[in-house]
């Protein structure tokens, strides 16, 4: 591709930036989009992954059918299968007519599949059948389907590191992998960040009718050498910041320091750690921690209510009345913790020894899944139903959270 048509496609999409990295993920855009080879865009988050899928369908034999963006980490786990495949009347609970799915409705057309790193196992089959033979099935339909679909994936996952954990199929992998595209970092594309700040800059006067920021020469060192973990979007989100809310026109490094953030060596999420130096691989570990934590619990509440049970029956044998009513000092001995309604003194002996008869009575043994059943339970009820809220509380996705409510059958009440 010459140079003249390069620069056409840049004006079209609005595509800004001059660095090679950038120039050759366009040149390998258009050079596959007239066949329909599967392409996978790989990138950081932020860096502007969707503007290829576009320029490939639009520059197709395909441009003139459907194309549809579909963010599959967005997507619960649950639903996921019938918003791409489609399912039938009734299949499951709210399926009150038939849903034809993406890839029955985009037939001909171009599907981007962003997040595709996100898709459950059970998924992977599925698209990978549609992949090889175009063929798939809709949930709870038994006849099989045919669709002609051009797909171009995108991913911000290391995709070779997710195959050898068992986190994606590696025939899946291989098979969108036909044409790989590789998006650069906002860090690796050196001028290319002044640009865009110009740009970004421009676009903010011209909105909102306020002078044009620029920037001094300290602060343009500054802008190159800033490692830019979010990327463009990062990027246009401070400059956006400084139009409104810098008094100065002229940015120098003191003011722009003031809106980049610092200790942005790494942009990896944090590791849940207990006691300062442990971090947990799993859930299963976390949840393997708590059962332990609960039993302890349990066994110092036993304790507990076994010293209750001694004390009341020597106040018994001391005065030798069964009908025995303790004095208000009596109780005051007693441990705060003995029972889950407290003793007053208008209670008989018997009473009492039906309460710690019943707090006794706890289970030995806890099972993983119930303190599981038990942790969403509790979240769900005091977020008032609300998943979303709930998720947040027991430090999970909304996915995993879906799928722990049917794991545990929560979802049928």
């Amino acid at each position: 591709m010459n140079n003249i048509e390069l620069q056409h496609i840049k004006q079209r999409y609005n595509v800004v930036g001059n660095c090679d990295a950038l120039n050759r993920a366009l040149d390998i855009a258009l050079q596959v989009a007239p066949t329909d080879l599967s392409v996978l865009i790989v990138g950081e988050s932020g860096v502007g992954k969707e503007i290829i899928p576009r320029i490939i369908h639009d520059n197709s034999p395909r441009r003139r059918e459907k194309y549809f963006a579909i963010n599959c980490g967005s997507i619960p786990e649950g639903t996921i299968d019938s918003e791409l495949f489609g399912h039938e009347k009734g299949s499951f609970t709210g399926a009150i007519g038939d849903s034809e799915g993406y890839f029955g409705i985009a037939n001909k057309g171009t599907i981007f599949l962003d997040e595709v790193g996100e898709l459950p196992l059970a998924t992977q089959a599925r698209l990978l059948r549609v992949l090889e033979t175009g063929e798939y099935i809709r949930v709870g339909g038994q006849e099989i389907r045919k669709t002609d679909v051009r797909i171009v994936a995108a991913t911000n996952v290391n995709m070779q590191k997710a195959v050898s954990e068992g986190k994606f199929r590696e025939d899946l992998y291989y098979r969108l992998n036909t044409i790989p595209i590789q998006m650069p970092p906002l860090r690796d594309r050196g001028e290319d960040i002044v640009l865009l700040f110009r740009l970004f800059a421009m676009q903010m006067a011209e909105k909102y009718h306020l002078p044009k920021i620029t920037l001094t020469d300290e602060a343009r060192q500054i802008l190159l050498q800033y490692k830019w973990p979010g990327n463009v979007r990062q990027l246009k989100n401070i400059t956006e910041q400084m139009s409104v809310l810098s008094e100065k026109r002229e940015i120098d490094a003191e003011t722009l320091l003031h809106f980049i953030p610092r200790d942005q060596d790494s942009t990896q999420l944090a590791t849940i750690q207990s006691g300062g130096s442990h971090s947990y691989e799993s859930e299963r570990e976390i949840l393997y921690k708590i059962l332990y934590e609960l039993r302890g619990n349990v066994s110092d509440l036993r304790r507990d209510l076994n010293n209750v049970r001694k004390q009341l029956e020597e106040s018994r044998q001391l005065n030798g009345a069964s009908g025995f009513q303790p004095t208000p000092s009596t109780v005051s001995n007693l441990p705060a913790t003995t029972s889950k309604q407290p003793i007053t003194p208008t209670r008989t002996i018997e009473q009492v020894e039906d309460a710690v008869a019943e707090e006794i009575s706890e289970p030995e043994t806890l099972n993983l899944n119930d303190i599981g059943k038990q942790l969403v339970e509790k979240a769900l009820e005091r977020n008032n139903g609300n998943r979303k809220k709930a998720a947040l509380e027991l430090g999970i996705s909304d996915r995993t959270l879906y799928r722990r409510i049917r794991k545990y059958g929560l979802d049928k009440d």
